[in-house]
């Protein structure tokens, strides 16, 4: 991407915050819900939203909409998933005191920004967009859904909506922002508009590798660690999962750098750890089995205390579903605001509304 002029007049190569030059106020971050969220997740972004909850004004949108772009065929399935990816929120540390908790679908404004938006972005832009041409190809698409192609148009309007500067994202959803910067770009510019240009904040560890050391960890191939496994399930994800094809005795000498376990180490475990696991490796001083259970033991400690919220949520099903629906209440008073700007930047606000 060109280098751009932002307001402040520095110039930008990309879409990603620098947290010590801009001073960012209101972040908007989500998931769609298609099932339990888990260690991807919270390496790419989910950790950095609790990070940053008591600093931010912070919308968290359980985007359900746009979970119909891959699940279309299954509707039914929303309503438990909402509730599924909430539970993850609350469990893994997000404050319902700090953060909004947002069901997409219940403001309507969202979609009617998405209309808006739709006619300020090509189809050739959005085809070309490689996070849409990666999936479509993982998934076996040979044609694309409308809903598919514009998902970065729905989300650029998520974002807007709520006038937010900084979007926590995996590094996959880098063309998703430089998208929803070019719309809004050239919605002020025609309209005279003042929404916000996002920044993306991605993760230290933006891309976590999945079990099989092939793909992202993700869901849809099985290759995934969920916030909400039980122990013994993970200890055993974790022996499966694959290290250096080329150790065959624990007295090998080892390459972490191509390792699945050593990059999870890099994600999870403090640095002290991190470096002994690499030069034991690479010196023969530690097998994969033992690395492994070094491993579970720090993943383990990581999801104890939100095991703990988990049961206390489990406990009362019912302040999920209300702090869901406060959140959402709360959410779509400033959505309502910014639909009125926007219509009037537009000269379409017919009528006082």
């Amino acid at each position: 991407m060109e280098p751009e002029k932002e307001n402040s007049g520095t110039l930008i190569n990309s879409a990603i915050a620098d947290e010590s030059k801009f001073e960012y106020k209101r972040i908007l971050t989500g998931d769609r819900p298609t099932g339990p969220l888990h260690l991807g997740h919270y390496a790419g972004s989910l950790k950095n939203r609790i990070r940053l909850q008591d600093r931010y004004e912070t919308f968290i949108l359980i985007a359900d909409i746009q979970a119909l772009t891959t699940n279309f065929e299954h509707p039914e399935k929303l309503k438990e998933n909402i509730f599924l990816v909430a539970l993850d929120y609350l469990s893994a540390g997000i404050d319902p005191n700090l953060s909004t908790i947002v069901i997409q679908s219940m403001i309507p404004e969202i979609s009617e920004l998405t209309t808006f938006f739709s006619m300020l972005v090509s189809v050739n832009l959005l085809k070309h967009n490689p996070t849409i041409k990666t999936e479509a190809k993982e998934r076996g698409y040979k044609e694309l859904t409308y809903g598919f192609l514009g998902y970065p148009v729905s989300q650029t309007a998520d974002i807007a909506i709520f006038k937010a500067d900084l979007v926590p994202v995996g590094i996959d959803q880098l063309p998703h922002i430089e998208i929803a910067r070019k719309i809004v770009r050239k919605f002020n510019e025609l309209y005279c508009g003042k929404l916000i240009e996002p920044f993306a904040l991605i993760g230290k560890f933006p891309r976590l590798v999945g079990l099989d050391g092939n793909l992202k960890m993700s869901k849809y191939y099985g290759n995934a660690i969920n916030l909400s496994d039980d122990f013994d399930s993970i200890k055993i994800k974790i022996r499966s999962a694959l290290t250096d094809k080329n150790r065959i005795h624990p007295a090998d000498k080892g390459n972490p750098d191509i390792c699945t376990i050593y990059s999870y180490h890099m994600a999870f475990s403090d640095e002290t750890l991190v470096n002994e696991t690499g030069y034991n490796c690479r010196n023969g001083k530690i097998g994969c089995v033992k690395c492994k259970e070094n491993l579970f033991a720090v993943i383990k400690n990581l999801l104890e205390p939100m095991n703990e919220r988990r049961a206390r949520y489990l406990n009362n099903k019912d302040e999920i579903w209300d702090i869901m629906l406060t959140g959402t209440k709360k959410a779509r008073l400033t959505a309502i605001e910014t639909i009125k700007e926007v219509k009037e930047s537009m000269k379409i606000l017919y009528a006082p509304e």
